[in-house]
């Protein structure tokens, strides 16, 4: 009976230190979603990109992708992301997909313009650049290669 009480007490230690683990990693990381306006962007490529990504300006997360949709007469793939309510991007801004390194996820990199006009809830970014795949990459890299060695 003795055992059985002091497994018990362990049992409950080691739970109650993995709640204060999660809750700290919670509090801590950046994983919460954003509270803000929203704004769209279309792209013909995002390949990569998931709900949730973060939407970046110089490296830092002002935003996050919140849905991901086409659109039936344009074939585009539609990027909604929730920007910080602070944040007050020109009109003019570039979208950009980048990746988080070689192996790294995929990030909206946003690039402000030079307008003084801001954008508001629901507008969308016409200045946009797609994704360039590693595939697509190493493609014309062999490509090069194996045509430079035959001509």
């Amino acid at each position: 009976m003795k055992r059985s009480v002091i497994e018990t007490v362990l049992g409950a230690v080691v739970l109650l230190i993995a709640g204060i683990f999660f809750f700290f990693a919670y509090a801590s990381s950046d994983i919460r979603p954003t509270q803000g306006y929203e704004i769209k962007a279309r792209f013909n490529a995002i390949d990569g990109l998931t709900v949730g990504s973060d939407a970046r300006v110089g490296g830092v997360k002002i935003g996050t992708v919140t849905d991901l949709s086409i659109d039936q007469n344009t074939y585009q793939a539609v990027t909604t992301m929730t920007i910080e309510s602070r944040i007050k991007l020109p009109d003019d801004t570039e979208a950009v997909i980048s990746s988080d390194g070689l192996l790294g996820g995929k990030y909206v990199r946003l690039e402000p313009g030079k307008s003084k006009k801001t954008m508001a809830e629901g507008s969308e970014l016409t200045n946009t650049k797609d994704v360039v795949s590693l595939e697509e990459l190493l493609g014309k890299v062999i490509f090069l290669v194996t045509d430079s060695d035959g001509g």
